[in-house]
């Protein structure tokens, strides 16, 4: 039987963004759990901010088309997210509208297609304490309404500069095992729902 396929996708592309680490970190665990991965890098997935009378002259940019085949070819989605004012980053948002989006060219693959009846998950992360759980609450009602199935489960890793050992596990075994947790019900779900 074939491994369902769980796209990592961190909402911040700055180099050293404690996103991106923890991102990581959640890749592996969903490969422990039983999925292929595809780690994605919104750096490799320009766009600029929507705009609909740019998308109306131009179409689609084309790393949106090929972000929108890789979301398409998935069965589920994990957002490793910062937090930015209590909300969702900019680039993630936009990144989000972007692939909702449908391609005149490729129907099948763009717009809700590329979302729908798909699997998520949340993470979030925060040099704070709190480690990110604002976010959390908007990006679920995010995908929600995209028509994705975001499961219950979800995890903030605060302090998240110190939070990963050089293990890639997070330092904090309660914190690591509610990310494996996590991990398999988002595997066991994206499987049932491609079932």
């Amino acid at each position: 039987m074939k491994l369902p396929r769980i796209v990592v996708m961190p909402g911040s592309r700055r180099r050293e963004a404690l996103s991106r680490r923890v991102a990581q970190v959640c890749a592996q665990a969903v490969r422990e759990a039983g999925a292929e991965v595809e780690l994605v890098d919104l750096d490799d997935y320009p766009a600029p901010l929507y705009d609909g009378d740019l998308e109306a002259a131009s179409g689609l940019p084309e790393g949106i088309v090929r972000l929108q085949r890789v979301l398409h070819a998935s069965d589920g989605l994990l957002l490793v997210n910062p937090e930015y004012n209590g909300s969702l980053t900019p680039l993630l948002k936009n990144t989000l509208d972007w692939c909702s989006r449908p391609n005149p060219a490729d129907a099948e693959r763009s717009g809700g297609k590329v979302y729908a009846g798909r699997a998520a998950a949340v993470v979030g992360t925060s040099p704070g304490a709190l480690g990110g759980m604002r976010v959390l609450f908007h990006v679920r009602d995010v995908l929600g309404y995209l028509g994705m199935q975001v499961i219950p489960q979800q995890v903030a890793v605060g302090q998240a500069g110190e939070a990963v050992g050089a293990d890639g596990r997070l330092l904090d075994a309660a914190r690591q095992g509610m990310l494996e947790g996590l991990a398999e019900a988002l595997v066991d779900t994206a499987r049932r729902l491609r079932a």
